[in-house]
């Protein structure tokens, strides 16, 4: 079976808010999308493993809201430094037990990955979704590179000190607001000498803009799909799309119905070919070195026939059905992410 390496997932997230254990997610349980059974059964090899700081006191994303004909959610307040940071220790300290327990390897070369895949634990890299946690001076990056860290999405989608987010609206494009600040320039170029991935996904136009001038590094967008398809302001344009293809850069196709469903409702009911026509238009810009998969496993609602990690074989199959040749499936499965991670990584 040719295992899939996954762009991004929310699992660490899950631990954090106590709402599954990492005894949970070794042994199977019914609390999240990822655990080490349903891994298996479906072929999951591994993937990102994204820290994320809630914001504090904030209810949960509007989800009734996101299944009417048109929604604009207000972006979250700016979060604490000092918290975020606290938040993104507690993360790693989760990141760890797992692997304590033998549900992944932690990896921070391509090599790594490699080994790891397919093997009884999940190739895991440690992933920062919006750097929060990072202040000016860029100095906690010592001690998150030493953790493991080897992904940074400057924003998720609310304002940091780096940068702008784009919020959760439909129907609307990135292009909200200014691109990149002197600390979110800092930061990529950083990222950049300190050979450090740096994630597209919820930057908006302008921003991604700045990192496609500054960046030395393929542009990468971890869980991102085609706005041609669904005009998501969190899906990327074709403009967008052509910044990241001159740069041998990658997009991982995100599961989010709200992200794959041309009417941008969150809600399951969501068939394989709204997926494949995302594919076919990314693979139309990016060509077939520059796809992969996203999943966002535990931070959205997945579509009805895939329901979790365990129904990565459904996706299999439906891309063998859409004339996926294998030579092809095992580029868009993780052959596309270790070449992205070899050429940011090892430069």
């Amino acid at each position: 079976m040719i295992p899939f390496f996954d762009g991004h997932n929310d699992l660490l997230l899950k631990m954090s808010l106590g709402r599954v254990t990492a005894e949970e997610v070794r042994d199977g349980h019914a609390n999240g999308h990822i655990d080490l059974p349903r891994a298996r059964s479906g072929g999951l090899g591994g993937g990102f493993f994204a820290l994320y700081v809630p914001t504090p006191g904030a209810t949960a994303m509007d989800i009734e809201a996101m299944r009417q004909d048109s929604y604009d959610l207000p972006l979250p307040a700016p979060v604490d430094q000092a918290h975020a940071l606290d938040r993104v220790r507690t993360g790693i300290g989760h990141f760890r037990r797992l692997a304590e327990l033998d549900i992944i390897t932690p990896c921070t070369t391509a090599a790594e990955v490699e080994a790891a895949l397919p093997g009884p634990t999940l190739a895991a890299v440690l992933h920062m979704e919006g750097a929060e946690a990072i202040g000016p001076d860029l100095s906690e990056l010592d001690e998150l590179q030493a953790a493991g860290l080897r992904s940074i999405g400057p924003v998720w989608s609310r304002p940091t000190i780096h940068g702008h987010g784009v919020p959760f609206r439909y129907p609307a494009t990135s292009d909200i607001g200014p691109g990149l600040t002197a600390a979110g320039k800092a930061l990529v170029r950083e990222c950049n000498r300190r050979r450090i991935m740096v994630d597209l996904s919820h930057l908006n136009m302008a921003g991604l803009r700045d990192v496609a001038e500054i960046s030395d590094a393929p542009l990468v967008a971890t869980h991102s799909n085609a706005h041609a398809i669904t005009p998501s302001a969190r899906c990327l344009t074709d403009e967008e799309l052509r910044l990241i293809a001159a740069t041998d850069g990658l997009v991982g196709i995100n599961f989010g119905t709200c992200f794959l469903r041309p009417d941008g409702k969150f809600i399951a009911d969501c068939p394989i070919e709204h997926l494949l026509r995302h594919l076919d238009h990314l693979l139309s810009i990016l060509g077939e070195d520059g796809v992969a998969f996203g999943s966002d496993f535990d931070g959205a609602v997945l579509p009805d026939w895939m329901g979790d990690c365990g129904g990565l074989f459904r996706l299999r199959e439906g891309l063998v059905r859409h004339g996926i040749d294998p030579p092809l499936l095992e580029k868009l499965a993780h052959r596309n992410w270790l070449r992205v991670m070899r050429a940011t990584w090892s430069a």
